[in-house]
């Protein structure tokens, strides 16, 4: 981080006295999101290590301000080391405003006109900005083209579909893919497609929108970006809801060119099909690949927009491989599991090593509790237990007979069994706790299987174990 430092104090000419890791930030990007601040200057440092991603990004930031669009301003960039500093919007995105004001499909009236503010919006960067934008720097296309739509296309059958287990005809399935891709190249797609407009990706400051992670920009169709944001899954808009924003998108984009409605509805919900598809990928590399369970917990949401627009919406071509495998989705044991894991709260317990670092936290939840270890007494100074663990029959007799680990052990269950009833009663589905300790072999190892074990026992809590110190040793 300290090439951020240096630039928040050549820029504001004071340095940094709080530095914090906005960790809901990260996603799936990679992205290393940092809130620098003190007394009187705030910003967000990004650190990135892909050139040609931070100047897309940076080249629209200031593009998108020059035609007067709420995004951040980009103070000071260091290209070379993959670092920029730019305006701090705060912390509420458009996403977490609507998780608090609803009711199930009882959403507030707040929240639907801050989507509709943001719905008028996006004309601006799709038409208007569009016109005179640089497509040169778009990263890894210049527009949603036919390569951009095959890469998304098999990002879903090889990340989902295979993943999950279901089954489908190769020859039959790329038929349809490649049915599909015709259908979605016909439309007309002269303008700025900002490729990930969701609601986690919009800011509400001052009651006003602001706008991120435009950086995979490329030109393309209007549909898709409304599709993003109407059917992003965990924000889980309601039919009538959708219906309504997307009148009022339509009647935005009114106001800068000649629109007919008909001809735009034709493309669209081929545009909503490859837009789940997209997401569902994501989420397969991140949740079934990578083995980062968080990302899976919005299968659901995709699945029940599937099912709703497998009943109500027939497009113009036929793709009949690729619709029964969505039928095989839905009536998927493996994949109807997962929706009833998101409603209980996952615990991720973890061991590890202070000599090699603490674990990240890939929830978003911003990384629960860290607790040392290392004044209990050590097992690992004796000979005896050197080449044993925490898992160990004889290691586990030898703490359990140490009074100080008892009552470290009973201190700890208190204080995360109440952090844990609270997260359930307010419908937080994340908490992390992590032990640390020497070598990361005996202590933290003991600790995390028995507040594993402990909390098991409760209903409505899904408990994940990972030993990183042991790990390293391949155990």
């Amino acid at each position: 981080m300290g090439i951020l430092e240096t630039l928040f104090e050549r820029h504001f000419q004071s340095p940094a006295e709080r530095v914090k890791a906005i960790q809901g930030q990260l996603g799936g990007s990679g992205r290393q999101i940092i809130r620098l601040a003190n007394d009187k200057f705030s910003a967000i440092g990004i650190h990135y290590a892909v050139r040609e991603e931070n100047v897309a990004f940076l080249e629209f930031s200031r593009h998108f301000r020059r035609h007067g669009l709420p995004v951040p301003e980009i103070y000071i960039e260091d290209l070379a080391e993959g670092a920029y500093l730019e305006q701090d919007l705060g912390d509420t995105t458009l996403f977490q405003f609507l998780t608090k004001n609803r009711d199930g499909d009882s959403i507030s009236p707040e929240v639907v006109d801050a989507y509709r503010k943001a719905i008028a919006a996006l004309p601006r960067f799709q038409i208007e900005a569009g016109r005179d934008l640089n497509f040169k720097v778009c990263y890894p296309r210049e527009s949603f083209d036919r390569q951009s739509i095959s890469w998304d296309l098999n990002y879903f059958k090889y990340y989902f579909l295979r993943l999950a287990g279901i089954p489908f005809n190769e020859q039959a399935l790329e038929d349809d893919f490649e049915r599909l891709t015709e259908f979605l190249l016909s439309a007309d797609r002269d303008y700025f497609l900002y490729r990930d407009f969701q609601s986690r990706n919009i800011m509400l400051s001052g009651n006003q929108p602001y706008f991120l992670d435009y950086q995979g920009g490329r030109k393309g169709a209007l549909h898709y970006d409304i599709a993003s944001l109407l059917y992003d899954g965990k924000a889980d808009l309601p039919p009538e809801l959708r219906q309504h924003l997307l009148d009022h998108y339509l009647a935005a984009v009114g106001g800068f060119m000649e629109i007919k409605r008909d001809e735009f509805m034709r493309h669209y919900y081929a545009y909503v099909y490859v837009r789940i598809m997209q997401a569902l990928g994501a989420y397969g590399f991140r949740g079934f690949f990578e083995r980062k369970p968080h990302f899976l917990q919005s299968v659901p949401y995709a699945l029940k927009n599937l099912r709703w627009l497998l009943h109500h919406v027939e497009l113009p071509i036929k793709t009949p491989t690729l619709m029964e495998a969505f039928r095989s989705m839905l009536s998927s044991e493996k994949l109807q599991s997962l929706g009833s894991e998101t409603e209980n709260t996952v615990v991720r317990i973890y061991s590890f090593s202070f000599h090699q670092g603490q674990p990240k936290d890939e929830s978003g939840n911003g990384g629960g509790f860290v607790f040392d270890v290392r004044s209990l007494p050590n097992p690992g100074r004796e000979e005896r237990f050197k080449k044993l663990t925490g898992k160990d029959a004889p290691v586990m007799d030898y703490l359990m007979q140490q009074e100080s680990v008892h009552q470290y052990f009973a201190n700890v269950t208190s204080l995360v069994e109440a952090t844990l009833s609270s997260y359930q009663k307010r419908g937080f589905k994340n908490l992390m706790v992590s032990f640390g300790c020497t070598g990361g072999q005996h202590r933290s190892v003991y600790l995390a299987e028995q507040l594993a074990k402990h909390l098991r026992a409760r209903s409505g809590v899904d408990v994940v174990v990972g030993h990183l110190g042991l790990e390293k040793l391949g155990q």
